[in-house]
């Protein structure tokens, strides 16, 4: 699509500035809200002003792009016009530095392109038999009934998957040892204080920078062993550990080590979130559940077993995961730092202005989608279709150069482990429907999240 007619630099006094949300406190601007609910503030915004609006949170000065045509101009801008890279600074105490972040985009690019030949359609096939593993085990250990709190359960289950697909068997065993407790404080450390001070001496950064040096010795040990047996992995570290760049340079471990918690970052904490919400969401609506496990014995009446090929087929919990994302983004805002005065439809958002796309929001306009705040999984299925009325309609997993590359790894384990869990159990939500914790930068509900369960009487459909 040509963006010029949309977004181009502002050079013209014709050009009108941005309209502004009022109501905001002198300094704070709309800071209290936004702390509050910042779903319900923003959309406030776009009801009064339209798809592009400004705001102030403290002295930092906000652009909501609302909508696929504003979607079209941020997620087409260049880097060097919308910047992502002294926005997402606040996670270089996370992924170290020389990596992600921390780089020119362009060799963020290359890092994050070594990682590709990990995810060709070979190791999905293998990752398909893992992740049914894995959930078959972590079901196995449940019992016949009891109860879980299900953000917990569904964070140990894909960090389980997502350290043996990704990182290799060896990780996967370090889970246990110390692994999962480090990775868990490192999640912690990404909190909505740390987005503006990512080195504030609080508790939650002191655990997050010792649970980084448990993570970077773990991995170190993992790289010293394979080197020493000289064996040769088609995960994430081993392509790393092959990876040179342009300038024929090896990556250090250090880099490896960033590069991973990235990539894991992006596959496992936002995947847990939305396998949660979306547990939530089909635990109270029993009429699409039954269509789900009708699907199910279809899709395994010939007792060949999970695989890619029959997670492929099970188009209604996909459909499913897709509407989760649409209602439940795990990331509710976007955020980048705009480089050069710039206007969309003739509005200017000036320089230093931090331009934000906010799925959670864009996802509940009634001109995209009907009906909005109903969990409508059919929503997704052919022919209504509705996330394909724009290509930016559906933006939970990003948009652009900077859409997330694991997207269909993430897709795909959500699928497949509560298509185990689901076979084996009944669920009940032992509470109100929960709401969003806020507080945290990956929007999960607010815990304790606990469901009852009970193992089905009806035969498995896997023999």
């Amino acid at each position: 699509m040509e963006l010029k007619p949309y977004l181009e630099s502002a050079t013209s006094s014709v050009f009108a500035a941005m309209p502004q949300l009022s109501g905001g406190w002198p300094l704070v601007g709309h800071l209290r809200e936004f702390q509050q609910d910042p779903v319900e503030m923003l959309s406030q915004g776009v009801d009064r002003h339209g798809d592009l609006y400004q705001f102030k949170l403290g002295p930092k000065r906000f652009a909501l792009f609302s909508g696929p045509d504003a979607h079209d101009a941020y997620f087409g801008a260049s880097d060097d016009q919308l910047d992502p890279k002294s926005v997402y600074r606040f996670t270089v105490p996370i992924f170290g530095r020389g990596v992600a972040y921390d780089v020119a985009p362009e060799v963020m690019t290359e890092q994050l392109g070594f990682l590709f030949p990990a995810l060709r359609q070979s190791n999905m096939v293998r990752f398909a038999s893992i992740m049914f593993d894995e959930a078959s085990g972590f079901a196995d250990r449940m019992g016949d009934e009891g109860e879980l709190d299900l953000p917990v359960a569904m964070n140990q289950l894909t960090v389980n998957i997502a350290s043996r697909c990704l990182l290799g068997e060896e990780a996967r065993r370090e889970v246990d040892a110390g692994f999962a407790a480090a990775y868990h404080e490192l999640q912690n450390g990404i909190n909505t204080l740390g987005f503006f001070f990512p080195r504030f001496p609080i508790p939650a950064h002191r655990r997050r920078d010792r649970a980084r040096e448990k993570v970077v010795e773990i991995f170190g040990r993992i790289m010293a062993e394979r080197r020493a047996t000289g064996a040769e992995f088609e995960d994430f570290m081993g392509a790393l550990m092959r990876a040179r760049y342009k300038n024929g340079r090896a990556l250090t471990d250090d880099e490896i080590s960033g590069i991973l918690l990235t990539a894991l970052f992006a596959g496992q904490h936002t995947s847990a979130v939305l396998a949660t919400w979306m547990g939530l969401e089909l635990v109270r609506a029993s009429s699409y559940l039954n269509r789900i496990r009708s699907e199910l014995k279809k899709v395994y009446a010939a007792g060949d077993g999970m695989t890619l090929a029959t997670l492929n087929q099970q188009e209604l919990i996909e459909n499913a995961v897709r509407e989760s994302e649409r209602l439940h983004p795990p990331l509710i805002l976007l955020i980048r730092r705009v480089v050069h005065s710039l206007t969309y439809r003739g509005q200017v958002v000036p320089k230093g202005t931090l331009a934000m796309v906010s799925p959670a929001v864009s996802h509940r306009l009634a001109d995209v989608f009907a009906k909005p705040e109903r969990f409508d999984p059919d929503r997704i299925a052919a022919p209504r279709s509705e996330h394909k009325a724009h290509q930016y309609a559906l933006v939970g997993f990003g948009g652009g150069k900077h859409r997330c590359m694991g997207k269909n790894f993430a897709i795909m384990q959500i699928k497949a482990l509560w298509t185990v869990l689901l076979d084996r159990f009944d669920f009940s939500l032992q509470s109100t429907f929960p709401v969003p914790n806020y507080g945290s930068w990956v929007t999960g509900p607010q815990e304790p999240c606990r469901v009852a369960y009970k193992r089905r009487t009806e035969s498995s459909v896997f023999r």
